[in-house]
């Protein structure tokens, strides 16, 4: 397609763009700006009829005449010629240029004033293009380049004859093949769920209970099958000692429903209503009676209810300094009496020897203390029957069709998602990327992975390293002592890119997964072996130190993230394409992409939580005490931003999404400074048809990663529990705080994308 014709032009002009406007005029053809020929008419004359009857002075004035007509034309002719020249000379012609321009300006709402709403502006388009597809409550760019991943791995899984040495990679198209073996799923039924109950110690939905297991219970369902009903318990690098593994003891991140209280009267009924029924069906579904059933789940809702109660909200758990407690086992016995920490502990951790002087991290002891007397108040019946449901919940969507069905009725409530069309093929590829995601990721890599792009992502980040730096010189709230700290912190940042090594060798890879057993014959059974296997494998992490080396996401995940205990940032071969970063797009792009993505990261390492952690990933008090206060009065103003931005009628909140708008902001501020720091090279060639500029185009580019679309259900749920923005405001946001962004599209002072106060912390 031809993506530069004039009427495609964008209808906002201001008078730095019109020279822009010109240039792509004048590409398309021959047509100048206001619409004139560019050449000459020519007159139609008989060959001989006018000169007869003229003087010779006449004739020879009109020779003379004729003659200078004919050399302008030719100069305007040579000049026009020479124009066009310089025209293509600045405007990229290439396909990959074409390509990108036409995909920019499909997403486009040009009847909006980028200074008015650059969100709409940016992508009015691709909302209006991108209805929500069925069974998805949202849609954006990381699901759509997660959908392209995911055909890549289906091909890859079915079409791969695994005659290689890696067991590991075998292993991932034996569990592929036992999720996608629906027939012999729903031969089985429900019954691989009712023999694991029947197994932990059963339950009162399906017939007569009455033991006193309540620890038994809990080893199992936590400890053996990884379920949470009141904590969570892992291995990880203590934070105030880095290079040593502890054992920590979380509050759960959200108690199932939490989430439903912060709903209006009438709403929060319709969803609650929901939850229950999904309870009954599926115990129903588990072979219990109806009223019994519905009988039984009452009681559960209610308890949640109050387990939700007590949990502490997300936003008062952002001070890592206070919520931190060090503990021994004994300790923390202590603080929460109603379980058996030593016996729990020494199960879940066997056949290491344990005993009470063992160190544990507790995370809002307070939480613990509330658990421990709920659960000394609470019924053995109720106790064992909640605690079971959390296993079923965790156990449900390895089973037959008749429990996705319920799921998705539950989902329809909670996240206004429609039946799901999603095809089999593509929930098994999500399957098997949770649990055995390297070895998947080894067979993503080979295929996909330009092994230049590790090395040009790598002087990206230290070209935005360098430009984060040169910001901490120009702020005037930051102490010289806390300054050099920071850049110390920030030349300590280790970062990997892509993938880890270890996946590309078969014996390492195959190591990795050694003792993880599965077959092509039951998908139920591979799910619980594998819950086992994560169990243990976390276990044999307890006495060894942290592996910088070790990766939280899989190569093929489109994201990234920062660890402030290894101070490290991570960006895995998934995100590592378009739209965010691809060889043959403009510069401007890519910083705008996946350079912001690298500027978020590293700011991560000073945002609120991040800056308490030193270089070596130690928590500990490292800055001045002046410099603590001016950053916490700039991050109190980025509290108050966020928190007057509204979805729906609901505010942001601020203070829960305050660790990635700092990062947001700050992100956007280092990868800009690190583009233009790129342009000493000189100017990029304009893209045909945009009536901007690389540094517009940069803002534009930034902006476009962020379009997306969302059920209101589901944007109630993202306010409630994401620590990040609605998308529309990680762009509002950073923009609306930027002066760059002001000065190249011109936005007046009180202009919404330029409301004259700014709240800037990196």
């Amino acid at each position: 397609p031809v993506f530069f014709l004039i009427s495609q032009m964008p209808n906002y002009k201001r008078a730095t763009l019109e020279d822009d406007d010109i240039t792509a005029a004048a590409v398309d053809g021959n047509s100048s700006p206001d619409g004139m020929e560019v050449g000459f008419r020519k007159e139609k004359v008989h060959p001989l009829g006018p000169l007869g009857t003229r003087t010779q002075l006449e004739i020879v004035l009109s020779l003379l005449l004729l003659l200078t007509a004919v050399t302008l034309m030719g100069c305007c002719i040579a000049l026009g010629i020479k124009y066009s020249q310089d025209v293509s000379q600045k405007v990229c012609l290439t396909e990959a240029c074409i390509m990108v321009a036409g995909k920019i300006i499909e997403s486009l709402d040009r009847t909006m004033d980028p200074c008015d709403d650059f969100y709409q502006y940016a992508c009015g388009g691709w909302i209006k293009k991108n209805p929500i597809p069925d069974g998805r409550s949202r849609w954006n760019t990381f699901n759509s380049i997660w959908d392209q991943n995911q055909a890549i791995i289906k091909h890859l899984l079915e079409n791969t004859t695994f005659n290689s040495s890696s067991e590991a990679e075998r292993k991932t198209q034996y569990y592929y093949l036992s999720c996608l073996n629906e027939q012999k799923i729903k031969d089985l039924g429900a019954q691989p769920l009712i023999d694991l109950i029947n197994q932990v110690g059963g339950w009162n939905a399906t017939g007569p209970w009455d033991k006193d297991n309540f620890m038994e219970v809990l080893k199992m369902v936590s400890g053996t099958y990884r379920a949470l009903p009141f904590f969570s318990i892992y291995v990880s690098a203590d934070s105030k000692s880095s290079n040593s593994n502890i054992i920590q003891v979380l509050i759960l991140q959200m108690s199932t429903n939490e989430r439903f209280f912060d709903l209006k009267k009438k709403k929060k009924k319709k969803v609650l209503k929901a939850y229950l029924d999904y309870m009954v069906e599926l115990g129903m579904l588990l072979g219990g009676e109806r009223n019994s059933t519905s009988e039984l789940m009452q009681e559960i809702l209610e308890f949640e209810t109050i387990l939700a109660n007590i949990t502490v909200p997300q936003d008062q758990r952002r001070d890592e300094e206070k919520i931190y407690h060090k503990m021994t086992i004994a300790d923390l016995q202590s603080l929460a009496p109603a379980i058996n920490w030593m016996d729990y502990l020494i199960f879940v951790f066997s056949p290491l020897d344990l005993n009470d002087t063992e160190p544990v991290v507790v995370y809002a002891k307070e939480y613990l203390q509330e658990v421990s007397e709920l659960i000394n108040g609470t019924g053995k019946s109720l106790l064992n029957n909640y605690m079971i449901w959390n296993l079923v919940q965790k156990c449900v969507s390895s089973l037959d069709q008749r429990f996705q069905n319920a799921q998705e009725k539950l989902f329809e409530v909670l996240y206004g998602t429609k039946k799901s069309c999603t095809p089999r093929w593509q929930t098994c590829v999500s399957n098997t990327d949770d649990t055995l995601g390297f070895a998947l990721g080894a067979l993503f890599v080979k295929a996909t992975f330009d092994k230049d792009s590790k090395e040009i992502a790598e002087e990206m980040i230290n070209e935005i390293r360098v430009a984060f730096k040169e910001g901490l010189d120009e702020l005037d709230w930051m102490d010289d002592q806390t300054r050099q700290a920071a850049k110390e912190k920030a030349d300590a940042i280790y970062d990997m890119i892509g993938f880890p090594d270890f996946i590309l060798d078969d014996k390492e890879l195959d190591d990795v997964y050694d003792g993880y057993e599965v077959s092509e014959d039951s998908f139920f059974q591979n799910m619980l072996n594998f819950y086992n296997f994560s169990a243990k494998l976390m276990a044999d992490q307890l006495r060894k130190p942290p592996n910088r080396d070790q990766w939280s996401m899989t190569p093929q995940t489109v994201n990234a993230y920062y660890l402030p205990t290894k101070n490290e940032i991570v960006f895995p071969a998934g995100i590592l394409q378009a739209p965010f970063y691809a060889r043959n797009h403009p510069k401007a792009l890519n910083f705008g992409g996946i350079g912001v993505v690298m500027g978020h990261e590293l700011t991560h390492a000073f945002d609120d939580q991040g800056r308490e952690y030193d270089k070596d990933g130690n928590l500990r008090p490292w800055w001045q005490n002046s410099s603590v206060e001016a950053f916490k009065n700039r991050t109190e103003c980025m509290v108050d931003q966020y928190s007057q931005y509204t979805v729906n009628g609901e505010h942001i909140n601020g203070k829960q999404t305050l660790g990635e708008n700092i990062a947001d902001n700050g992100g956007l501020e280092a990868a800009y400074r690190a583009y233009n720091s790129w342009l000493k090279n000189g100017e990029e060639k304009l893209l045909p048809a945009l009536t901007l500029n690389g540094h517009q185009i940069f803002f534009l580019g930034f902006a476009q990663v962020w379009c997306a679309v969302r059920t209101p259900e589901s944007s109630h749920e993202g306010l409630m529990t994401d620590p990040h923005s609605p998308a529309k405001y990680r762009v509002i946001g950073p923009l609306s705080n930027s002066k760059d962004f002001a000065e190249h599209f011109q936005c007046p002072v009180g202009s919404r994308m330029n409301p004259g106060k700014r709240c800037e912390v990196w």
